[in-house]
């Protein structure tokens, strides 16, 4: 490889799988969860803006990919090379509007286009590719998305957000039945709906329930603090007492 700052990391992680106890050790599955773990780091540091903390955790996102691509090479499977060449093609092919004859008329084309040169592929549904392993709204949220780019989708927003009425219609009786599973099956269903509405308002359901999280958190980070500057402990405190704080902190913390 050339001297280049990245011939020099490759370089390293191939040294720490020679020479270092626990790298040598471990597998594509030891360590898959952890790539996960820094993918969300880096989707982090994007959400609160953190340019040099982006700069880290996309680092430590690479030394995964390349970490992975060492392993295979060493099991005779592929290459780093086969890895860089491999997505470069891709992304040639699925650009022809780029670097082909095909003209497009804007972003939405781009994304038509796309799924469609996936299905020559090889891909023999239109909802392959999105990963069992996703957080389940990210995953709901991508599978209406792909169904949508084929036409499968309420026209209007209003009919979206009826689908959710009538899951909730669905949701009450099954529990005034006392059906559990029939209950966790349109809860289920309650969910999906919601998802939906969400693609109508272009809101990405996942990042809207990570914000509501915080502010949870917050809040009720407030009534903890605030009832043991008191001298009181949460556990011996009353619901009507932690919900006054909890008004409290909705006015004095940002929202």
């Amino acid at each position: 490889m050339s001297d280049t700052p990245f011939s020099e990391f490759v370089a390293i992680t191939q040294r720490l799988r020679r020479e270092c106890p626990w790298d040598k050790e471990q597998t594509h599955g030891s360590i898959r969860y952890n790539l996960i773990e820094e993918a969300y780091e880096v989707v982090e540091a994007i959400e609160e803006e953190h340019w040099d903390e982006l700069r880290k955790e996309l680092g430590d996102l690479l030394l995964h990919v390349v970490f992975h691509a060492n392993i295979a090479e060493e099991r005779g499977e592929f290459t780093l090379d086969d890895v860089i060449r491999g997505i470069t093609e891709k992304m040639i092919f699925r650009h022809p509007h780029v670097f082909g004859a095909t003209e497009v008329t804007g972003a939405e084309e781009v994304k038509v286009n796309w799924e469609k040169l996936k299905m020559k592929e090889g891909r023999i549904s239109v909802l392959d590719g999105v990963p069992k392993e996703m957080p389940a709204l990210l995953r709901a949220h991508r599978l209406q998305e792909k169904a949508s780019k084929v036409g499968f989708d309420w026209k209007h927003r209003d009919d979206a957000w009826k689908k959710v009425e009538e899951e909730t219609g669905e949701l009450h009786e099954a529990l005034a039945r006392g059906n559990a599973p029939e209950a966790e099956a349109e809860l289920g269903d309650l969910l999906f709906a919601i998802v939906n509405y969400s693609r109508f308002l272009e809101i990405n359901p996942e990042h809207a329930l990570r914000r509501t999280i915080e502010k949870f958190t917050r809040r009720f980070q407030y009534v903890e603090r605030t009832l043991k500057e008191s001298g009181k402990d949460i556990h011996a405190s009353t619901l009507e007492e932690m919900d006054a704080l909890w008004n409290q902190a909705k006015k004095v913390l940002p929202p």
